[in-house]
């Protein structure tokens, strides 16, 4: 089993940037690809973006291209989502997944592992 917890979420003024961190727990972390979604307020959980066992592949939702860019760290066992040029659409709970695949549609189809949830506010 993988336990995830996500921090770094806060209130942040447009245009400015967070940094989300999703620490994880169990040996077997480094056999998932890991992503993020989000979730706003009378919408539907959504992918933001995902990243491959090492590292190698990266995906995006468009809306978030060019400003948001995730990464991992499989000796911290801990993936991030740098978050700039943020924008009041942006507010959203964020959450950590681990899945078998981080290609945008297969991840949206199968998810493993979620995390609590991380509160993003952007102010505009």
């Amino acid at each position: 089993q993988v336990q995830l917890v996500e921090s770094g979420g806060g209130l942040v003024q447009a245009g400015g940037s967070l940094r989300l961190s999703c620490a994880a727990s169990g040996r077997t972390f480094s056999s998932y690809d890991m992503g993020w979604f989000r979730q706003a307020p009378g919408k539907e959980r959504d992918f933001v973006a995902a990243i491959s066992r090492i590292g190698g592949s990266t995906y995006y939702a468009d809306s978030v291209k060019g400003r948001f860019t995730i990464s991992r760290d499989n000796a911290k066992i801990t993936v991030y989502l740098q978050m700039n040029s943020l924008k009041a659409e942006d507010t959203a709970v964020y959450y950590c997944a681990a899945a078998p695949s981080a290609q945008m549609d297969l991840m949206r189809a199968r998810v493993d592992y979620w995390g609590q949830g991380t509160q993003v506010t952007v102010s505009s």
